[in-house]
């Protein structure tokens, strides 16, 4: 059984303010998105937005990840990394944002549409987010480890989609990748008991068509196998007695589309 870190009060504190300036920069990411934009730009602006915040990203060179951020449009499910693609109206934009602050990891993911998106897209957006919330609100001290992954994969599969299992959610705290690893399916009553302290990175991805999935020649850019799109939100959640709390929560930021452009 893999041992899963719980974090003291100084541990939870510094969380609190990495999760918190992910979140930050996230959205600031997402207000500047626009058609014409190249992904390249998005992964310049990440970088400088985290180094005005006195943090580093989390990625960078993370196992030779060339990039300050993950950024995957449509078809590309998570690892884009920034380059020439140029953003266009309607796309769905997928940003990853990890940055480490004093020894901390704060890690977050959002798919928003540019512009107005087509009703299949929206709804793919907003069943992946209900996704989320699903697995989140199981994140209860008490409850085993697969109430989460279960409760992911209950909601993605009653709306007719298909969970990415190359990919799983994780522990997160000193390290980008702690215990437990937390995939986005399984069964409810499985896995380790969760307690209070420990923070988890739980993001579900999900594909409108199939779940196989195909990683491109730059051996990073996972998409899928039949060119569907595909969506990925991710928040770091404490364990607590009682609710869990969203350490990367916002209440300014639409899932669904952004709002700095004309619907």
């Amino acid at each position: 059984m893999p041992i899963i870190p719980i974090k003291d009060a100084a541990g939870i504190a510094g969380m609190r303010a990495s999760c918190r300036l992910a979140r930050k920069v996230l959205e600031e990411l997402v207000h500047r998105l626009e058609p014409g934009r190249t992904t390249g730009e998005v992964d310049k602006w990440a970088g400088e937005l985290i180094a005005k915040e006195g943090a580093r990203s989390a990625f960078l060179g993370y196992r030779k990840f060339p990039g300050q951020l993950c950024i995957s449009v449509n078809e590309e499910v998570v690892h884009g990394i920034g380059g020439p693609r140029r953003l266009a109206y309607g796309d769905v934009v997928k940003l990853d944002v990890g940055i480490i602050l004093n020894s901390w990891v704060g890690d977050t993911a959002i798919t928003v549409g540019l512009g107005a998106i087509s009703p299949s897209r929206r709804k793919l957006l907003e069943r992946t987010e209900a996704a989320l919330m699903a697995g989140i609100a199981a994140a209860r001290g008490g409850n085993r480890l697969g109430e989460i992954c279960h409760a992911v994969e209950r909601t993605v599969k009653s709306a007719g989609y298909s969970v990415v299992k190359e990919f799983v959610g994780h522990g997160v705290g000193r390290k980008l990748h702690e215990e437990p690893q937390i995939p986005n399916f399984g069964k409810a009553n499985a896995g380790p008991v969760l307690r209070p302290g420990m923070t988890l990175a739980i993001e579900p991805m999900v594909n409108e068509g199939a779940e196989e999935i195909r990683i491109l020649k730059d051996g990073w850019t996972a998409v899928t196998a039949d060119r569907s799109d595909s969506a990925h939100f991710e928040h770091v959640v404490l364990v607590t007695e009682g609710d869990p709390e969203i350490l990367t929560n916002s209440s300014s930021t639409s899932c669904n589309f952004n709002p700095a452009l004309p619907l």
